[in-house]
């Protein structure tokens, strides 16, 4: 069975919680108060796991979460590259705890002669005329872009002529690609004007 984009989103967030609950029982009630969610939200989603928890007990934290690991794939390893090494792709090279996702970074790319050679978090910032080359080298074919609005299209293009498949975009640009790649859109403003809606800050 497909779990839908909405369903994924929550089970990360739920494994996120289940990490400091280690060893534990732990209620669908207790997950739906940490994000302000209803309960019965919570019993749907973890349906999607054939898991069950235990009446006036809950879910035992170790098995929800190696279920929710092994329906997400979370083990299986999967590289990328960070095209853009400015502030936002800096910051995502330093972020760790992708790999406990399934997520390497292998090396980030730029056009800036400045931050070519330079190291961020031990990943290597080559030129962008070397990614092709390194696409096929390291296998990779995932690409996370966090270019600069104006160049996102054309570097976006540039991804897909040198064999990248994914494309995670950070940037602000709606982008026009081949039908065979794909495309996730972070919308960080979007997310942000949804949040303040919602709670009216």
């Amino acid at each position: 069975m497909k779990i839908p984009d909405k369903v994924i989103n929550r089970l990360t967030l739920y494994h996120y919680i289940l990490d400091d609950y280690e060893n534990e029982f732990i209620s669908s009630t207790k997950i739906a108060e940490l994000l302000d969610i209803d309960n019965s939200q919570v019993r749907k989603d973890i349906k999607y796991l054939n898991n069950s928890g235990k009446c006036r007990v809950g879910y035992d934290v170790k098995t929800l979460k190696q279920a929710i690991e092994s329906e997400l794939g979370f083990k299986n390893h999967r590289s990328a590259f960070i095209i853009g090494a400015g502030n936002l792709g800096s910051a995502l090279a330093k972020y760790d705890n992708f790999k406990d996702y399934g997520l390497d970074i292998k090396a980030m790319f730029d056009n800036d002669t400045l931050r070519v050679g330079n190291t961020v978090n031990g990943k290597e910032v080559y030129h962008v005329s070397e990614l092709p080359k390194l696409v096929k080298k390291m296998n990779v074919d995932i690409a996370i872009l966090t270019v600069p609005k104006v160049c996102a299209s054309e570097t976006a293009k540039y991804l897909v002529n040198s064999g990248i498949k994914y494309i995670w975009n950070f940037t602000t640009c709606i982008l026009d690609v081949s039908g065979d790649v794909k495309v996730w859109n972070e919308n960080l403003i979007g997310n942000f004007i949804q949040f303040t809606h919602e709670n009216d800050v």
